[in-house]
């Protein structure tokens, strides 16, 4: 680096030593203590998790205005952009084993866990049990040991319908942004990402109603059996996923705003969109085997 001119990018810029990673691990611990402790059912742990959830908005507000400082400040190079590209690219390859795993528990259910539960060997243990997904029946109990209350179950009409529509919109809106912006129309780009942004917002609206509607009507809950886990464990952590691509969204678009990115130079949207589509897609296999399977 030392023959690189003054005026020139670095070969591969490294950061200074920075507190960002120490301080978001303690608020990723108080948000997953905090909640471990509120979903046991003692009142402090709320209140930790929400001081966890604080704390690290914080920390990534401070740690993204770094990185954005270095990036406008002409520090990152052609081997900066390919790290950031790589990194992106095996973060979402992570989440779609997260998700991977999660999907697997609920065939494992469906095709195994159930039927053997109804077989003839356990016939003489629950006799009322019956082999069908979801696992609740007419004249049978929701569970061989008949410890889960009564429920309802999910059907894709209309809400998950809605929230369907809703996604695939924006991923089509945040595809025209793209375009715009590669054509230079800051303005029609700018326009395009509020538009994604307020159409992720309304999904997670019409989910919040839905998981209303699941707990004080249909009384499904995260204890209704392996549906209930299942059902609140994939669509939960889903709209958990879409809440953090709204963060990036509202991050990049602000950007947008400050003209930060150029037709050439724009990774940062890029990996936005990626994560974003990435969310798209893992709502459709949701939407075909939590809803109509």
């Amino acid at each position: 680096m030392s023959s690189t001119p003054a005026s020139a990018k670095p070969y591969y810029f490294v950061p200074s030593p920075s507190s960002h990673p120490a301080f978001a691990a303690f608020g990723l611990l108080c948000v997953i203590f905090g909640a471990s402790q509120w979903i046991n059912e003692r009142d402090w742990g709320e209140y930790v998790f929400i001081f966890g959830v604080l704390w690290l908005l914080c920390v990534l507000f401070l740690w993204f205005r770094d990185a954005i400082l270095e990036s406008e400040g002409g520090q990152y190079g052609h081997k900066n952009d390919l790290s950031f590209r790589w990194s992106m690219s095996w973060f979402i390859f992570t989440e779609v084993m997260f998700f991977g795993a999660f999907f697997t528990a609920l065939w494992w259910a469906h095709e195994h866990s159930v039927p053997t539960l109804a077989n003839v060997e356990n016939a003489l243990l629950w006799p009322n049990f019956k082999g069908v997904w979801p696992s609740l029946a007419a004249g049978a109990t929701a569970s061989p040991a008949d410890i889960v209350a009564p429920f309802g179950t999910m059907t894709p009409f209309w809400l998950p319908t809605i929230n369907t529509a809703l996604l695939l919109s924006s991923a089509v809106t945040v595809t025209f942004a793209h375009h715009a912006l590669r054509s230079a129309h800051r303005g029609r780009t700018i326009a395009f990402m509020w538009i994604t942004i307020l159409l992720g917002a309304s999904f997670l609206c019409v989910q919040s109603f839905e998981y209303y509607h699941a707990y004080t009507e249909m009384n499904l809950k995260l204890t209704s059996g392996v549906y209930g886990s299942t059902f609140f464990m994939l669509t939960g952590f889903h709209g958990f996923h879409v809440f953090v691509g709204l963060l990036m969204l509202i991050s990049i678009t602000l950007r947008l705003m400050k003209g930060h990115f150029t037709p050439e130079k724009h990774f940062g949207f890029e990996g936005a969109a990626w994560y974003w589509h990435f969310v798209d897609v893992v709502w459709l296999g949701l939407y075909v085997f939590v809803y109509w399977l």
